[in-house]
């Protein structure tokens, strides 16, 4: 699929390296006398998963080009011809981006082959790594093989046999994936419009390299979505008010409970230290039971029939991760949590039966249950698939961010997780204390976009700066980011990140650093420190976490100088419009809409809130409780409301389009995109940021 592909992450991709041996350099005239393709996962070559064979030629081989690779028809004896191999071929290469130096040749060759054979060659994305390496350092003397072996520390073997010289394309390209990342070139769809930017030296052997094998605006269908589980959450479907039972109920006992209250599970409390944790008795569970032990079953107490561990899922999560959970662990109920980790209903298949979860799910528990890094990149990629295929089904933007945000927590989680997992195969050892991952900024909010980087924090139980507990955690912090940063969210340019000390630390210390914010009286004192207020545990212990984010809130809400000095840092809303009322853009056409409108109102809403002690993370629920208490004209937080969805929704089309195009998703949306109705919708709520200014003023006044 175009969509996913173009998102793929290069060091995620799922590539196969390929090169051909030929009688000469002519497309037209040459013959293939040996091929040889490897399969590339997540980085790493699959030397055991190679196809490789000499080809049977018709033609005599020049003595010039044997003087190169050392074939000749004795050395072809025996082998197979083109036709033969061609099925094989194709079958290798399905579903693969193709990988190798100069490689348009090597697909014009496999073009012209075909032909010969009355067969037609479709190549899939290419990718060639003598142009990504010019992406990567222009100032190489030589990209050939050898220069771009040498410069990486790889040394080619055999070269000029295709076996050897795909095995060096494959390792090469690996070896650019990292550099490509720091130049900014991060997915295939980037890579390939880089490409083609800086040359078009395929053009006349085989323009077709460098197209996705089905460009979009030619039909390629986006998935279709049934938008119920993206528009809504668990919480609106579960039953609430659990029944629980205590271990030693017999299974009689919990048959009655189960038919009266026409229930298909109940909760099992934890008993003994053999069943320290809670259950579910099922359905199932009992049908297990009775048909092992018969009606002794009946007398036997439920503790050990339960289902263990408990699979679970947040009451706030949206309908589809219950669905792609379920799914995944082969499941028919799970348990609801609430904010604090504690139990709050269940939902069964029954509940989501309407949803029809094969087509519902885009994502599912990818993310949640992805064993490595590359697999975390592979699933990560689906996510503006979906957010095209939603926005197909018209969810509104606003919805949209709200799923990214739950993805991007999930991504945080899950890298997490695996930083934990290196650690303690390093002899680390597991976490010393309770901890809680935090994501800042947007992410909190439930407001994130695709043009995303790297807001996210930690906070630990115990331990103060350069304890041993913080030196772990500090590690731990690290590792993440370098995790999520090669999946495809890149390092926080202003370092808000939980690998550094500011943003990392204990719960004593982050009172103690919350208490100091209060007190500054420099507004450069507070850079970045307002997107703290925004925070969600997303790992960990979420109690504390939450605890922390209350007692912060209501700190700050009471602290006028404190605002004010937020307000401050924030400045005043900048105007989007020219003197004559028209759009104001850059050089190409484009504004900012983050720096010039959204920014703007989730400061506002943010800063109203905490004045006036709206304990929310979301911006529309802030503007909608501030406006509840009477703070100011409800049409005027109404019409800012309408604003902000607005400007998601600009801004979200834009990084669709973007992305589609092979740039990195931006903020800027260019003014050509959009049409006249658009266009004026958009003028308009860029005239009302006045209405920011004089609310902060109003409202922070006392």
């Amino acid at each position: 699929m175009a969509h996913l592909l173009q998102a793929t992450p290069l060091f995620a991709v799922r590539g196969v390296a390929l090169d051909a041996e030929t009688t000469g350099l002519d497309v037209k005239r040459a013959r293939m006398i040996e091929f040889a393709a490897i399969h590339l996962d997540g980085g790493r070559l699959g030397a055991a998963n190679a196809f490789h064979s000499l080809i049977a030629c018709d033609v005599e081989i020049p003595a010039s080009a044997s003087a190169v690779h050392g074939l000749d028809r004795q050395a072809l004896a025996g082998a197979p011809d083109f036709a033969t191999l061609y099925p094989g071929i194709l079958a290798f290469l399905s579903g693969r981006v193709l990988i190798g130096h100069t490689i348009g040749f090597d697909i014009a060759m496999l073009s012209r082959e075909a032909e010969r054979i009355g067969q037609r060659f479709a190549p899939p994305a290419a990718l060639d790594i003598r142009l990504l390496a010019q992406l990567a350092e222009p100032g190489l003397p030589s990209y050939s093989l050898e220069a771009l072996g040498s410069w990486l520390g790889i040394a080619p073997q055999q070269r000029h046999r295709a076996l050897g010289d795909a095995m060096a394309a494959g390792l090469i390209f690996s070896g650019l994936a990292p550099r490509l990342r720091d130049r900014g070139i991060r997915t295939v769809g980037e890579a390939i419009a880089a490409s083609r930017r800086i040359t078009d030296a395929l053009a006349g052997a085989a323009p077709a390299a460098w197209e996705l094998q089905a460009p979009v605006e030619a039909g390629d269908a986006l998935p279709k979505l049934d938008s119920y589980p993206y528009r809504h959450r668990v919480r609106e479907v579960m039953r609430a008010d659990p029944v629980i039972l205590q271990a030693d109920t017999s299974l009689a006992e919990a048959l009655t409970v189960m038919a009266r209250d026409r229930l298909s599970s109940v909760f099992v409390a934890p008993s003994s230290a053999a069943l320290a944790e809670p259950g579910i008795l099922t359905e199932r569970d009992v049908l297990r039971a009775i048909a092992r032990d018969r009606s002794a079953a009946l007398d036997q107490p439920i503790g050990p029939l339960a289902t263990r561990p408990l699979i679970s899922v947040p009451a706030d999560a949206f309908l589809y991760r219950a669905i792609g959970r379920m799914s995944a662990k082969q499941v028919r109920h799970l348990a609801v949590t609430d904010a604090r980790g504690e139990l709050a209903g269940v939902v069964t298949t029954r509940d989501l039966l309407q949803l029809r979860s094969s087509a519902a799910v885009a994502l599912g528990d990818e993310i949640d249950t992805a064993p490595d890094v590359a697999a975390l990149g592979q699933a990560f990629a689906r996510l503006p698939v979906m957010a095209r295929a939603l926005l197909a089904e018209e969810v509104q933007a606003r919805i949209i961010a709200a799923v990214i945000a739950r993805e991007v927590g999930a991504l945080t989680r899950r890298a997490t997780l695996l930083a934990e997992a290196e650690l303690a195969a390093e002899g680390a050892g597991p976490p010393p204390c309770a901890y809680a991952v935090l994501v800042l900024g947007s992410a909190g909010r439930g407001e994130s976009l695709l043009a995303m980087d790297q807001d996210n924090a930690l906070v630990f139980a115990e331990g103060e700066e350069g304890s041993a507990n913080d030196l772990w955690f500090a590690e731990l912090g690290r590792r993440m980011a370098a995790i999520l940063d090669e999946v495809g969210v890149p390092l926080c340019k202003g370092g808000v990140m939980a690998s550094q000390p500011d943003f990392r630390g204990s719960l004593a210390s982050w009172r103690r650093r919350i208490a100091q914010w209060l007190e500054r009286q420099n507004p450069k004192d507070l850079l970045s420190v307002d997107i703290v207020f925004d925070f969600q545990a997303v790992h960990g212990d979420r109690a504390m976490a939450d605890a922390l984010w209350r007692e912060a809130w209501q700190a700050a809400g009471g602290q006028i100088d404190f605002l004010k000095l937020l307000a401050e840092n924030a400045g005043e809303p900048q105007s989007g419009l020219t003197f004559f009322g028209g759009l104001r853009t850059d050089e190409d056409g484009a504004i900012d809409l983050k720096l010039t409108g959204l920014k703007d109102i989730v400061t506002t809403a943010r800063l109203l809130a905490l004045r006036h002690g709206v304990l929310a993370h979301s911006t529309q629920a802030r503007l909608q409780g501030v406006a509840a208490l009477g703070h100011g004209a409800a049409e005027d937080f109404r019409a800012i409301d309408a604003d902000h969805a607005l400007l998601l929704d600009c801004i979200l089309r834009q990084q669709l389009a973007d992305g589609l195009a092979g740039r990195a998703p931006s903020n800027r949306v260019r003014v050509a995109s959009l049409d006249k109705r658009r266009a004026a919708e958009l003028k308009r709520a860029l005239s009302r940021l006045s209405i920011l200014a004089e609310l902060r003023r109003d409202q922070l006044s006392g």
